[in-house]
């Protein structure tokens, strides 16, 4: 019996596993049946553990779950015992006996790295204020499917050093791919890059200069919402328009995770543009998910 697998972060991958993986995604979405059953997760109940809300999160992993022949069972932190403080290697072990895996979408990062500790299931990080490995998974998925060499693209993220600005990082150290990041000061990444192909910079036209790809995210996340007016003053120079879109590469693609606050971090002209990716990447978060769950329990 193989040792039990976690997708915390993009660095439990190799370059080799991450393209297989989107491989696989790409297999799925065009329908192409794997070398295992048909229905990998035929029997198989997925336990959902959400403390933040969601749309996209939720929705995609039920349906995706649901279509791979498992069954999602879905868990509102509250409505749980550890809304009410049990210690979290208590409920892991005690839903291991129960579930096949775990989709956790929370707020500290050492919530999911406690949870796999202790849990002798998979567990899935869905989302953290560290990491959102799912999401950007979706994004180089998508990024593959409009014909970019994700492992040598030049990239841009700009606005807040948040958890998806962590995961672009994490992705370039593992892929090899060119990324600058700019961000303003006091808000940049957490996560330190390993690798001389990331720069961080203040200015946006640097970062966006020649870019293939940019992406960004609202100003203010869930659980920042007594910042929102602060950060709309520090955030005012990092929009991402068709000024800025001028300064990248002549068939730039765009990005962003959503919800979005259009008019802040993006305007309404370009989400809606033909370089907006936005639609593709929402949809794609489900067929890199489906590969995700298939791998680790097909």
């Amino acid at each position: 019996m193989r040792a039990k697998r976690d997708c915390l972060s993009l660095t439990d991958y190799s370059r080799e596993g991450i393209l297989a993986l989107l491989a696989r995604a790409a297999e799925l979405k065009k329908g192409i049946p794997g070398t295992g059953p048909a229905m990998p997760l035929e029997g198989r109940c997925v336990g959902m553990l959400f403390e933040k809300s969601s749309t996209r999160t939720r929705v995609s992993f039920e349906v995706g779950i649901r279509q791979l022949g498992g069954h999602a069972i879905f868990m509102n932190w509250n409505d749980v015992q550890l809304g009410r403080g049990e210690p979290l290697r208590d409920s892991a072990r005690v839903l291991s006996r129960y579930l096949d895996a775990i989709v956790v979408r929370t707020y500290g990062h050492s919530v999911v790295e406690e949870l796999a500790r202790w849990a002798t299931i998979p567990v899935i990080n869905a989302l953290t204020d560290l990491l959102h490995p799912c999401q950007v998974l979706g994004d180089l998925f998508t990024l593959q499917e409009v014909g970019l060499d994700i492992a040598t693209m030049s990239a841009a993220w700009i606005g807040d050093g948040n958890n998806m600005a962590n995961t672009w990082i994490t992705a370039a150290d593992v892929l090899g791919f060119r990324l600058t990041l700019a961000c303003p000061e006091g808000y940049d990444p957490s996560v330190k890059p390993i690798s001389k192909n990331v720069r961080l910079t203040r200015d946006i036209k640097e970062a966006a200069k020649d870019a293939e790809v940019i992406s960004t995210d609202v100003w203010a996340s869930m659980g920042q919402e007594d910042e929102v007016e602060e950060r709309r003053a520090v955030f005012a120079g990092y929009q991402v328009n068709s000024e800025l879109l001028a300064l990248a590469a002549p068939n730039v693609w765009v990005l962003h995770c959503l919800p979005a606050h259009r008019g802040e971090e993006i305007t309404d002209e370009v989400m809606e543009s033909d370089r907006s990716l936005v639609w593709d990447q929402a949809e794609n978060r489900l067929h890199v998910q489906k590969a995700i769950l298939e791998d680790l329990l097909g």
